[in-house]
């Protein structure tokens, strides 16, 4: 059980020399999703080696374009690369209908299936929910409707105890599934063994939470809590902050509180600002609310265990 996650883009607006907007590229479970699809996400997969073929679930938060003008030309790839697998698009109302008409009018007709599923709710809900991974909506406060996703790995089995098990000779390797499922043993004799004697507690499911763009909205706290990695944009330093009201994005400062309040193991600022030249100021700002927060940068891999 792990986390993987590849930065593909973290910058706000338009793309730049060394600029890329947002996409992220995330491993959890055995998945592989693809966050958000920002103008040169195809470049940056390739730059980064994230493999095409193994994405089946793409998120995107909002209709803006630094979040999804690239998702056009993804799709346009995957079908020149011979793509037959369903392919599986969650975003905000209309993105079918926007997509589907690209398709159209470049008669670049994917050969391959494509499920939409379209948001409205501003309600936390579940959107994807299989035996590896429960993903939530997130919802978010910008100047269009905005979500963002958490990412939670189901429970593993329990884990043998190994030790204790060969305490009691009679018990066969046949019964190691249904210990580690839950289920005491029986023995011949007639006595009962507890699972909890021959079994310890799986590891705790990992979480990741990801949350752009969006003003300060301190009620997704709870849906937050404990989360071991939480990106959060943070577009202005926090001398900024009127700016960052009026244009409905976070600080610095403001996303290292959410971090704070929501006691998450980990926090990646990203969504900077084309202002900025140094980004350095955003990691010192933050760190003066939240210790453990870390600068988004284009290729940089960021791995819980």
């Amino acid at each position: 059980m792990s986390i993987r996650l590849t930065i593909l883009g973290c910058h706000s607006a338009t793309p730049r020399a060394k600029a890329y907007p947002t996409s992220q590229y995330l491993e959890i479970n055995n998945h592989h999703f693809l966050i958000d699809c920002g103008e040169g996400t195809q470049r940056q997969m390739r730059k980064y080696k994230v493999g095409f073929s193994k994405i089946n679930h793409i998120f995107i938060s909002h209709l803006h374009g630094d979040h999804f003008f690239g998702l056009i030309g993804l799709i346009s790839t995957l079908g020149l690369l011979g793509r037959e697998r369903e392919l599986h698009i969650f975003g905000p109302k209309d993105i079918k209908k926007m997509t589907l008409m690209q398709l159209k009018i470049t008669q670049s007709h994917a050969k391959f299936p494509i499920q939409f599923h379209e948001l409205s709710s501003k309600e936390s809900e579940v959107i994807l929910d299989d035996d590896k991974v429960t993903v939530k909506t997130i919802p978010l406060k910008h100047r269009i409707y905005t979500n963002g996703y958490l990412f939670i790995e189901k429970e593993k089995p329990k884990n043998l105890h190994i030790d204790n098990i060969k305490n009691y000779p009679e018990i066969d390797r046949a019964d190691y599934l249904n210990i580690k499922a839950g289920k005491d043993i029986l023995l011949p004799s007639g006595e009962v063994v507890p699972n909890s004697e021959l079994t310890l507690p799986p590891k705790k499911p990992l979480r990741f939470a990801f949350c752009s763009d969006t003003a300060y909205k301190p009620n997704i706290v709870p849906l937050l809590r404990d989360v071991d990695l939480l990106y959060h944009e943070a577009t202005f330093l926090d001398d900024r902050k009127d700016l960052a009201k009026k244009t409905m994005h976070a600080t610095t400062k403001q996303a290292a509180t959410i971090a704070k309040d929501a006691n998450v193991k980990q926090l990646i600022l990203g969504h900077y600002s084309g202002r900025y030249k140094d980004i350095s100021e955003f990691k010192e700002e933050a760190q003066s609310v939240f210790t453990n927060s870390h600068l988004a940068e284009p290729g940089k891999v960021f791995t819980v265990l």
